[in-house]
């Protein structure tokens, strides 16, 4: 999952994604409701691939959260609506999540907001793994041994493909004509 190119911008509740960058700013596109707007340098624009969660050993990335997240809960959303949870759901689902958070830095106001921000990334489709993610978890499998069964069943389940009849007589197209305007004088 990549987050480079969505944004917390403060004084928004939603998250935005990064359509392009400007002179003056960029121009975002709300996760939640698809609105496009101008955001300037002057508002504090936060990536997400920089924010980072205290933890006892140091700082973890919000990436690795929110993977941490998807895994725990199974690719669903939350059971509960993080802006009304109580402090117990909120920190139930942390202690399962990341375990080893920082109990006096990690606020009430950032758990919710993480785990509101889950939702709204989840619903985008923007936790989905990306090509290389999918690709580590390929060579991962492909480690491992199969059984004898298992990849004779894979070929006897491939459907053979026919081969298509092969003619010269195919029409060919011809070649384009090129002109070439006069210059007028």
């Amino acid at each position: 999952m990549d987050l480079s190119n969505i944004l917390a911008v403060a004084g928004k509740p939603d998250l935005n994604e990064l359509i392009t960058r400007t002179k003056s700013g960029a121009i975002v596109k709300n996760l939640v409701n698809g609105q496009k707007f101008p955001v300037f340098t002057t508002n504090s624009i936060s990536p997400l691939s920089e924010i980072r969660m205290f933890t006892t050993t140091g700082e973890k990335p919000l990436d690795e959260v929110m993977e941490n997240i998807y895994k725990v809960l199974e690719c669903k959303p939350t059971d509960f609506d993080p802006k009304k949870a109580e402090n117990a759901e909120l920190f139930g689902l942390m202690e399962k999540v990341l375990p080893d958070y920082d109990t006096e830095r990690v606020h009430t106001s950032d758990a919710r907001k993480l785990f509101h921000w889950y939702n709204i990334l989840l619903a985008a489709g923007k936790l989905e793994p990306t090509a290389e993610e999918n690709e580590e978890h390929k060579e991962t499998v492909a480690e491992k041994p199969a059984t004898p069964a298992a990849t004779h069943a894979k070929k006897a389940a491939a459907p053979k493909k026919a081969a298509a009849p092969k003619s010269s007589t195919q029409a060919k197209s011809a070649p384009k004509r090129t002109t070439t305007a006069k210059k007028a004088i």
